[in-house]
């Protein structure tokens, strides 16, 4: 019993989200702290889940024309100060290398915040004519924002790992469709893979990426009631181009500034993901993205063994060969119940309970893990479209919680103290009609940490007041409120 309460998690995540979360993270083997304040250790099943975000993506990427690439983790402050709302957007965050070794570099190195600057001088080098276009580039790295003192797990950390797609395009209109291409698959990564619902919007001038003309991003709701922003898309207008001399040929040989894009996702998408899921017994994975899909435990007495074992077996490699990702778990220093809890804790979807009964009349039962739902079933020559089902039936009961409390937590406002009782009261996201000045946003900031998170992608849709509820002035958008992380 001492084994099985070390094991557990003993925070609450209703009454202690963030001692819960940090427990989770580390007791299901997700991730460790490093000795340097703000960074972390990834264990490897920590990564797994990160490859299965890379896996999907990637492959998405590359169906829509982008290809990988990788460039310098140092970039040249001559580089870095090209593009000066760039240098003014991350001047707080940057790290600086100064020296090689002991010798003191002739320029300093910034260690990569993004990697616009690095990026958009090759992209120029290698654009000579509109038959070089689109250029589409995406590469997986880390970068280092120095700026992040509330470190969390995967929410927020010094380095963190992401990709960051960049893109040249001979038109606006191009550039325009890819920013919402990479928007529309963020999109699918969180509501086909992550089981996680989100709104897509746009950020408001005062808040979207340093140079960029429009940020588009995707927001999903916690339990908590706070926003994650979960990936953004940025057109970047011609600002980058012009400063990087992004330029290409016409067909009529007139010359013409490209326009360009950017988008990314970091593993903030898994912060997520373990916050929404998760439960006092541990993390829950999604089988989309879950290491092993299914687990199966055997239950055994001295009388029956081998039989129950040779059973589980035969179950586990029909599974397998199925293309289902199992792990058979015949250890004979555990008992069953610490395999559950093990288990269930390491978020496992489904299990299947393997015993002398099941082996008599040839039946599995299964155990769901995000509800506890026990069902038996005959293991038959469809057993594995059979787990197939009970996999995507735990899918969508995972997506329906989640969209459930997205739907229930959105909520308008008409004037300064909704907006503040309403988000004090029950977080989630307040609509409200907004002037667009950033004073007001700053006003209900100071009071009750909460900002705009997003407006609507259209910026002709009408807002859903005619004054703006904080100042009383014109209303020109509709502005989402909420806590974020």
């Amino acid at each position: 019993m001492s084994g099985e309460q070390e094991l557990g998690v003993t925070e609450s995540k209703e009454h202690n989200p963030g001692d819960w979360y940090a427990e989770v993270v580390q007791k299901a083997n997700l991730a460790d702290y490093a000795p340097m304040g703000g960074f972390i250790v990834t264990k490897p099943r920590g990564y797994a889940l990160w490859e299965g975000i890379q896996d999907n993506l990637d492959a998405w990427f590359k169906e829509t024309g982008a290809q990988n690439a990788y460039f310098p983790l140092f970039i040249p402050e001559s580089y870095l100060e090209r593009e000066k709302d760039i240098v003014e957007g991350f001047d707080p965050e940057v790290a600086w290398v100064t020296h090689g070794g002991h010798n003191e570099l002739e320029e300093r190195l910034a260690v990569r915040p993004t990697s616009e600057s690095i990026i958009a001088p090759y992209m120029a080098k290698w654009v000579r004519s509109h038959r070089d276009l689109p250029l589409r580039l995406n590469q997986w790295c880390s970068v280092v924002r120095w700026e992040a003192t509330d470190t969390k797990p995967f929410f927020r950390t010094k380095e963190f790992l992401w990709q960051e797609g960049h893109t040249a395009h001979e038109s606006e209109d191009e550039a325009w469709d890819e920013t919402m291409t990479r928007l529309d698959q963020y999109e699918r990564l969180y509501t086909d893979v992550l089981a996680i619902p989100v709104l897509k919007g746009r950020k408001p001038d005062h808040d979207k990426f340093p140079g960029a003309h429009t940020t588009t991003t995707t927001e999903a709701l916690m339990p908590d009631g706070k926003s994650v922003q979960g990936a953004t898309s940025h057109y970047l207008g011609q600002s980058f181009a012009e400063a990087f001399d992004l330029t290409y040929t016409d067909e009529d040989e007139v010359e013409q500034v490209a326009h360009t894009t950017s988008w990314g996702l970091s593993w903030r998408a898994l912060g997520a993901l373990i916050m929404t899921h998760s439960d006092d017994q541990g993390l829950i994975v999604p089988p989309t993205i879950a290491q092993e899909q299914v687990v199966i435990v055997p239950i055994w007495n001295e009388d029956n063994r081998e039989e129950v074992l040779d059973y589980a077996q035969a179950i586990a490699d029909e599974l397998d060969a199925g293309d289902i990702r199992v792990e058979l778990d015949d250890r004979d220093e555990r008992n069953p119940g610490f395999k559950y809890n093990e288990w269930e804790l390491k978020g496992v979807p489904l299990r299947i309970e393997v015993g002398g009964y099941e082996v008599a009349d040839e039946e599995v039962t299964l155990v769901h893990r995000p509800d506890g739902e026990n069902v038996t079933e005959d293991n038959d020559d469809d057993l594995v479209e059979t787990i197939e089902e009970h996999l995507d039936i735990i899918y969508d009961k995972l997506y329906a919680t989640a969209e459930a409390n997205l739907h229930e937590n959105i909520r308008e406002a008409e004037n300064r103290n909704e907006i503040l009782g309403t988000i004090g009261q029950h977080g989630g996201y307040v609509k409200t009609a907004w002037c667009g000045n950033e004073s007001c946003e700053t006003e209900i900031k100071d009071t009750i940490s909460a900002e705009i998170v997003m407006v609507p992608l259209d910026r002709d849709e009408e807002p859903i007041g005619d004054t703006c509820a904080i100042c009383g002035e014109a209303a020109h958008e509709t502005a989402y409120f909420a806590k974020s992380y």
